[in-house]
């Protein structure tokens, strides 16, 4: 009998101790529409799925509160897009998901890995060679390319450098492939839907305001694609001519429209917005002579390319890479501008450093980040994410103007109110409130 009761106090013992590491583990909230206003604590749901809620005053309590949060996010966006310098920093989360795009684990499971989900024979021989030691480092292609280029500063060794060539054009052509079939020249467009909408919308502000700037750490084409079926220009610092030779001088350039009856006068035109891609493009290629030229499926060795790496940021300090990276810092300085982050991590301390600092001395910025797991990120133990998290969720708690909104890149870009479609008492309140200054222009 003792011994029944010592199996049962046992069971006991291990139900308890599995429903505390379950109430341990808090529920991810990845892609639940929702966001965090400065100086709050509290997550608000913007469409709570209510649909289980049998209490009907519940319910239509439940969908008060989101329809007021709805509401204040739409006003928060509206003067966002209002203010005088509006300016994007677009990671690789903006083509993950439906857009298809491959993720670093997905470019380690390409490069590295066998059929088995194990690192092929090659690989394995790198790995000893140059001391990289998967256990420790994780199936981390950015790590262990560092690993081989640091070694490769050592001591030449031609098959770690064909290794590293084999994992650069993997990465030119998973970074292609997702968005065209080369063979048969067809671009997937359906996948563009959030790339559309979100230029789309963006590009309907007023013209007299600076253009808008979009900054990515992506190789691929989205936003070109996703411009060019939508007749919208795109500066992005390359010549009109053919071959497109790179150019900084062209980021000075704008487009106007000039009819014959009125030659000395310009408008500028609607839909124009700065593209600058940070760490290159699948595209790009470095000829002999240093210039940069657009080029169909460029080599390895002359692909314009800051590769998966730890050396990133001493790469940004060569051109092209200098002057986006220069003009990415200065458009953090400027007065009255909004910084939307999109489907960046924070991962690369060469980008998220001049944010920090720029909250911390810009008076007039408005800073909204936006990510499919921004709640998660942000709760996330420090050593499990990037640190940038907590330190931004502290300043917004402190009052600093800082948003958080927990979206997909495509669920963010159908929230974006579209500036147009402002009925003549929207438009004109909004007159009032700049005029009393409550729109931060």
């Amino acid at each position: 009998m003792s011994k029944i009761m010592q199996i049962e106090s046992n069971k006991a013992s291990i139900k308890s101790s599995s429903e505390a590491t379950e109430k341990q583990i808090p529920k991810s909230t990845a892609g639940i529409l929702k966001f965090l206003a400065p100086s709050q604590i509290n997550w608000q749901e913007i469409r709570p799925d209510t649909a289980r809620i049998s209490d009907k005053n519940k319910k239509n309590e439940i969908d008060g509160k989101a329809k007021e949060a709805k509401r204040t996010l739409d006003e928060m966006l509206l003067s966002s897009l209002q203010m005088s310098n509006l300016v994007i920093l677009s990671g690789s989360g903006t083509s993950l998901g439906d857009v298809g795009g491959p993720s670093m684990k997905d470019l380690w499971n390409y490069a590295i890995n066998n059929e088995l989900n194990g690192p092929n024979e090659k690989a394995i021989k790198i790995m000893n060679k140059v001391n990289f030691v998967e256990e420790k480092e994780g199936k981390n292609i950015e790590a262990f390319l560092s690993q081989c280029e640091a070694y490769l500063q050592v001591k030449e060794d031609k098959k770690v450098r064909d290794f590293v060539e084999h994992c650069k054009r993997v990465i030119l052509d998973k970074c292609s492939e997702f968005l065209k079939d080369e063979n048969a020249g067809v671009w997937f467009d359906e996948k563009l839907e959030g790339h559309c909408t979100f230029l789309h919308r963006l590009s309907r502000r007023r013209v007299r305001d600076p253009r808008l700037k979009v900054f990515t750490t992506n190789y691929d084409l989205c936003f070109e694609r996703a411009a060019s079926l939508q007749s919208l220009i795109i500066n992005d610092g390359f010549s009109y001519t053919q071959p497109r030779i790179f150019d900084p001088r062209f980021f000075g350039y704008d487009t106007v429209r000039r009819s014959l009856a009125a030659a000395e006068r310009g408008d500028y035109l609607e839909g124009v917005f700065h593209l600058l891609k940070l760490h290159g493009s699948v595209n790009w290629a470095r000829s002999s002579n240093g210039r940069i030229e657009e080029k169909n499926n460029p080599e390895p060795p002359e692909a314009c390319l800051i590769y998966p790496a730890k050396g990133k940021y001493q790469l940004s300090y060569i051109q092209p890479h200098l002057e986006l990276i220069s003009q990415y810092l200065t458009s953090l300085r400027e007065p009255n501008t909004c910084l939307i982050v999109t489907g960046f991590g924070f991962n690369d301390d060469h980008l998220s450093e001049p944010i920090l600092a720029a909250v911390k001395i810009n008076p007039r910025l408005r800073l909204i980040v936006v990510d499919f797991k921004a709640e998660d990120s942000i709760e996330k133990p420090s050593e499990e994410t990037s640190r940038y998290w907590k330190e931004f969720s502290t300043l917004a708690k402190n009052g600093e103007d800082i948003w958080f909104i927990n979206a997909s890149f495509k669920d963010f870009a159908s929230l974006i109110p579209d500036l147009r479609s402002l009925t003549t008492a929207q438009q004109l309140e909004k007159v009032i409130k700049r005029s009393l200054g409550g729109a931060n222009e």
